[in-house]
């Protein structure tokens, strides 16, 4: 059989990546191929610039959509990342009969649901592992090992930025802006680290894992986004003090409703293994009704764990080169005329436990005070964790943690705890999730 060349779009840190897994294991993914698979050609901004892989025997350009247009290419790699030209190049590749595989959370969230059309059209895969939690098999779990289950809900630590950050200011009380300064220097996040640290990036992963999850339509619009710009080094502090650690989460969970697509910092119990994902590592907790929760741990980013679920999905591609289209595992893994449309809810909707942190004045009655607004509201709580005032201050902190509560009947008590003479500044609230 002759062998399978690829187009490689994109020779930066995934693409160099990609490169040396398919140089270093040719002869192993040869073997689990059944046909040979060889970098044909490979595009760049920059041909010049010193790569981390071997690039002998490739054909490098700056010209991209020679790779796409080129007769003898069977699969499109697109490592490019971002919405255009990635866009334009895939639909592209799928109109000139290419497969494609790609690592492109952003383009996949926003597009996919016209670029697996085109496929379906074509007859042709779109594979997407990598575009989410880098080197774990996430997509590949919940879309195949997961397919006779309905899946409850999702829980994952899907971006690593942001878990390292938060990591840091647990260990070692760190500041936020300080940690992002290191994980800047790092090459953790990037100089303008907006995606990462206001949740967009793990909002973009959420939308593909919800998609393959419930059968829904790819909706990164109705995802609540919430980042952790504003969790402090005292708030990490008290959760760690009330046996809580605090995590960026990506949550999708069926309600009776609809269902909940929700990025934001979580108090998570400390005993469960995901409150224990530190650093750079991401980690996916997926509750399905025969299963039960099942955990996947590894690392979210970096060349080569990337390059290995971008590998994976090239195989996968190869070992399907033959078979009949309409037989193929399904890009959002249930049949494209079964994909439904489902309500999401708006975050006012949700159900969750809280806890509330509020500057008080050190004088009586003020806690009863709080109390009794929250108790009008239907609103329990769990704990309360009362500290001294800091000396000179006449405000001392109270961390309050509720029981589960509608989103909408917390935010009407929260302005009338604001409205008190006794409360200073703005309440702060970070969601809860036991993840039992």
């Amino acid at each position: 059989m002759k062998p399978i060349n690829i187009g490689l779009l994109g020779l930066g840190t995934v693409g160099g990546g990609t490169v040396s897994v398919l140089k270093r294991n040719a002869g192993e993914i040869t073997r689990r191929a059944g046909r040979e698979i060889q970098i044909r050609a490979a595009s760049a901004r920059d041909l010049e610039r010193a790569r981390i892989c071997d690039t002998e025997g490739i054909q490098l350009t700056t010209r991209s959509f020679d790779i796409v247009n080129d007769p003898d290419i069977d699969i499109i790699v697109e490592l490019i990342g971002g919405i255009s030209p990635a866009k334009e190049l895939v639909l592209a590749a799928l109109d000139n009969g290419k497969h494609v595989v790609t690592a492109n959370k952003a383009l996949i969230a926003l597009h996919g649901n016209e670029i697996f059309a085109k496929a379906r059209e074509k007859g042709l895969m779109v594979a997407f592992e990598a575009a989410v939690a880098g080197g774990i098999p996430i997509i590949k779990a919940i879309r195949e090992g997961l397919a006779g289950n309905t899946v409850e809900w999702l829980a994952g630590i899907i971006n690593g930025t942001c878990n390292f950050i938060l990591t840091e200011m647990r260990e070692k009380g760190r500041d936020f802006a300080d940690v992002l300064s290191e994980a800047q220097a790092l090459g953790y996040a990037e100089a303008d680290p907006t995606f990462d640290v206001e949740g967009i990036d793990a909002a973009h992963k959420l939308t593909i894992l919800a998609s393959i999850a419930f059968g829904i339509p790819l909706q990164f619009d109705k995802v609540y986004v919430e980042g952790i710009t504003g969790i402090t080094a005292m708030d990490v502090a008290y959760a760690e003090a009330l046996g809580y650690r605090i995590k960026l989460l990506g949550i999708a969970r069926r309600a009776p409703e609809g269902i909940e697509l929700r990025v934001h910092p979580t108090l998570i119990p400390e005993r469960r293994l995901i409150a224990n994902v530190n650093g750079v590592m991401n980690a996916v907790l997926v509750k399905g009704d025969a299963v039960g929760p099942t955990l996947y741990y590894g690392a979210g980013a970096g060349a080569e764990p990337t390059a290995s679920s971008v590998v994976a999905d090239i195989i996968d591609v190869v070992r399907t080169l033959t078979s009949d289209p309409e037989n193929r595992v399904p890009h959002l893994a249930f049949q494209p005329g079964a994909i439904a449309e489902m309500a999401i809810l708006p975050i006012t909707e949700v159900e969750t436990a809280y806890y509330l942190r509020l500057s008080a004045a050190d004088q009586p009655g003020v806690l009863a005070d709080v109390t009794r607004i929250l108790a009008n509201r239907g609103i329990s709580i769990e704990a309360i964790l009362q500290k001294e005032p800091p000396p000179g201050e006449s405000q001392l902190p109270v961390i309050l943690l509720t029981h589960k509560v509608r989103e909408r009947e917390l935010n009407a008590a929260i302005a009338l705890i604001e409205a008190l003479p006794t409360i200073g500044g703005p309440v702060k609230r970070i969601r809860m999730e036991t993840l039992g």
